[in-house]
C-alpha cells in the first residue's frame, strides 16, 4: 500500500505547491493591494533604464515578474485561475507574444477585472494598436507620425524637431493624480492617439495643446494631420464596467530613468524646473491605475422598520423603514470612512418609487428613512453609485411588500364617512316612508 500511497501524496504536493503563488498573491477585496503584476518587455534592458519606475512599484509592495514579451513560458492563468493581477506592457514593437497569451488573452484578463498598462511608442506593432483600440483608443495610422508642437515643445540642446513635449494639461481630479498639484510640465516623446466617441468609459489624463499636431518629423507635410489639436491625447485611462482600471500612453520613454531626472524648460517660459513632473505624474497615476486609491467597498447594509433594529422578511404598504450602509476607501495600507454628500437609495419595482440622497455621520456610515409606497410588489433596495475616478458600487436587496389585511383595516375610515351617511340616511329614508305608506290612510 505504502508504494501505491506514495505517488499520490507527491501528486498532491505537487499540485499544491504549483498553486501556491496563486494563493500567496491573488487580489483581495479586503487588501486591494496585495497585488503581482506580470512586465512583459521588448529588452532586458528596459528593467534597469526604467528602474526608478519599476522600484516605486516595488516600494509599495508590488512584487513584479518581468520577462520577455516573445519568451514562450509566458501564462497568465493556471487551472483556470489568473497568476497576475496586474499586466503592464512595455512591449510596443511585439508582434506576437509568446506563451498562451495573445490578443483574446489580454482582453479577457481585463474583463475578468484585472489591471492594465500599456506603453507604446513609434515602433508600436498592430497587437499593441489592436490591443489599445479595443480599449477606446486609436492610435495615429500614420507608423512614422509623432506629436509634434512648435509652442508647447522642452527645451532641449539635442532635441531640435520639438518632439519633446513639456505637457501639463492634467485630468482635474484629485482622486486620479493625486491631491498634491503636479507643479513642473511632463516630458512626453512619442506617438499621439484619440479616443473612440463611442467608448465613454475611456478619459484623457494627459492632453496635447492646441498647437500640437501628429506627423513625420523628417517629412514635409503635404495635406494637413488627422490629428491635431486638443484632440491629441498623450495618456488616457479606462476605468471598465468591471473596475478594471487602463493606462494608455503614447510614451515608453517618459517613465524612462532620463525622463524622470531629467530638468525642464518650456518654450516661452523663463523658469526651469529641476526636475520634470514624470516621476509624479506616474507615480500617482500607477496608484489610481492599481487601486491603492479611489477603491470602494460596501458593508453592512441593514434595513428595518423605525424603532426596531431587526430586519423583516417582509413590509406592509405605508410603513416607515429606516435603510443603512457603510462604505469605505482604501487609502493605500488600510480602510477609512469615505465622505460623500451624493450617495443615493432608490426603493425600486420596475422603476423607482422612493429616491433619496443618504445622510452621513462622516464616519462611513449612510443612512435615510423612508415611508414605503401604497403599492404592494417585490421592492429592491438599489445603490448605484458612479463617481469620476471611483470604482462603481452597485447594491440590492430585494423584498416584497404586502397590502394590508383585512383585519388591519381601521374600523371606520374618516373618508368614507359620506358614504356611511349615506347608508343610514337611506336607512332612515326607508323606515319613515315604511310608516307612511302603512298608517296614513
Amino acid at each position: 500500500m505504502a508504494g501505491l500511497k506514495s505517488p499520490t501524496v507527491n501528486f498532491f504536493l505537487l499540485n499544491l505547491i504549483s498553486l501556491l503563488p496563486l494563493l500567496a498573491f491573488s487580489f483581495s477585496p479586503d487588501h486591494p493591494t496585495d497585488r503581482r503584476i506580470l512586465v512583459l518587455l521588448d529588452d532586458l534592458s528596459l528593467k534597469s533604464s526604467h528602474s526608478l519606475f519599476f522600484s516605486s512599484l516595488q516600494s509599495r509592495g508590488f512584487d513584479l515578474d518581468f520577462k520577455l514579451a516573445n519568451d514562450p513560458a509566458i501564462a497568465v492563468k493556471r487551472y483556470g485561475e489568473y497568476l497576475y493581477d496586474g499586466l503592464i506592457l512595455f512591449s510596443p514593437s511585439t508582434e506576437r507574444f509568446g506563451g498562451s497569451l495573445d490578443l483574446g488573452g489580454v482582453l479577457d484578463f481585463v474583463d475578468s477585472g484585472h489591471d492594465l498598462i500599456l506603453a507604446a511608442d513609434s515602433n508600436a506593432s498592430d497587437l499593441i494598436r489592436n490591443i489599445a483600440a479595443e480599449c477606446g483608443v486609436d492610435f495615429d495610422e500614420d507608423p512614422s507620425a509623432v506629436v509634434i508642437d512648435h509652442t508647447s515643445y522642452a527645451i532641449s540642446e539635442t532635441e531640435g524637431e520639438h518632439t519633446l513635449i513639456a505637457a501639463e494639461d492634467f485630468i482635474q481630479s484629485d482622486v486620479i493624480l493625486g491631491s498634491k498639484k503636479i507643479e513642473a510640465p511632463v516630458l512626453f516623446k512619442g506617438i499621439a492617439h484619440s479616443l473612440n466617441p463611442e467608448n465613454s468609459l475611456v478619459l484623457k489624463v494627459l492632453s496635447a495643446s492646441s498647437s500640437s499636431y501628429s506627423a513625420n518629423p523628417t517629412s514635409k507635410l503635404s495635406s494637413p494631420p488627422s490629428l491635431s489639436g486638443t484632440a491629441i491625447s498623450l495618456v488616457s485611462v479606462v476605468q471598465a464596467r468591471n473596475n478594471a482600471r487602463i493606462m494608455i500612453s503614447g510614451s515608453l520613454e517618459m517613465f524612462s530613468n532620463r525622463l524622470f531626472r531629467s530638468g525642464v524648460q518650456k518654450s516661452g517660459s523663463s523658469h526651469k524646473y529641476a526636475k520634470s513632473g514624470n516621476e509624479q505624474f506616474i507615480t500617482e497615476l500607477s496608484k489610481w491605475i492599481f487601486h491603492e486609491r479611489g477603491h470602494l467597498k460596501a458593508a453592512h447594509v441593514k434595513h428595518n422598520k423605525v424603532g426596531e433594529t431587526e430586519e423583516p422578511a417582509i413590509y406592509r404598504i405605508n410603513d416607515d423603514l429606516e435603510f443603512s450602509v457603510e462604505i469605505f476607501e482604501w487609502s493605500g495600507s488600510s480602510w477609512v470612512p469615505y465622505v460623500a454628500n451624493d450617495v443615493q437609495v432608490q426603493f425600486y419595482m420596475m422603476s423607482p418609487y422612493v429616491l433619496k440622497t443618504l445622510s452621513t455621520n462622516q464616519k462611513g456610515l449612510y443612512h435615510t428613512s423612508f415611508k414605503v409606497p401604497d403599492i404592494y410588489g417585490v421592492f429592491q433596495f438599489k445603490v448605484e453609485y458612479q463617481r469620476l475616478g471611483y470604482t462603481g458600487l452597485s447594491l440590492s436587496k430585494q423584498i416584497p411588500v404586502r397590502p394590508f389585511k383585512h383585519n388591519e383595516y381601521e374600523r371606520f375610515i374618516t373618508t368614507a364617512f359620506p358614504y356611511y351617511g349615506a347608508s343610514f340616511s337611506t336607512m332612515a329614508g326607508f323606515f319613515i316612508f315604511s310608516i307612511i305608506y302603512l298608517y296614513n290612510k
